[in-house]
């Protein structure tokens, strides 16, 4: 779907050009992030600012047209994070490098957009190293990571 270069760079601009899902920045990477829409397009969402989220790559395609998953804990079907109306310390919190949910959502959200994946984990290695990812607050232990 087409989105007006300036409500492209708002959303961008809003996001601080990082994804509002996993808070993976655009810059360093090779892949061009999405412009999603939070309400899907295909269930009568608007391409509006408030609709409107920045997210990687990995993180919009798992997202699709999806706004709800299974939480196993709860064994309930559960809203997905909406970064507009959520704030992500209340669904999430850093592990070292893993997102951790802590809420139905937080935990429904990193099953569904399969938040922790071994590759997804070197990148914020990677980024933490460069203090461009928000768990650099967090001891990271280099040692027990791969290169």
């Amino acid at each position: 779907m087409y989105i007006p270069e300036e409500l492209r760079r708002q959303v961008i601009s809003r996001a601080d050009a990082r994804c509002e899902n996993c808070g993976l920045a655009q810059v360093g990477q090779e892949a061009t992030f999405h412009i999603d829409h939070i309400h899907p397009s295909s269930l009568g969402g608007m391409t509006e600012l408030e609709n409107l989220a920045l997210a990687c790559v990995s993180c919009s395609l798992r997202k699709g047209a999806e706004v709800s998953a299974f939480d196993h804990q709860s064994g309930e079907t559960v809203p997905l994070f909406h970064p507009r109306r959520d704030l992500w310390n209340h669904h999430f919190r850093w592990g070292a490098l893993e997102i951790i949910g802590i809420s139905a959502t937080g935990r429904a959200t990193v099953e569904a957009l399969v938040m922790n994946r071994s590759i997804t984990l070197g990148i914020r290695r990677e980024e933490a190293l460069r203090v461009r990812h928000p768990s650099v607050g967090i001891a990271v232990k280099t040692e027990s990571w791969a290169i």
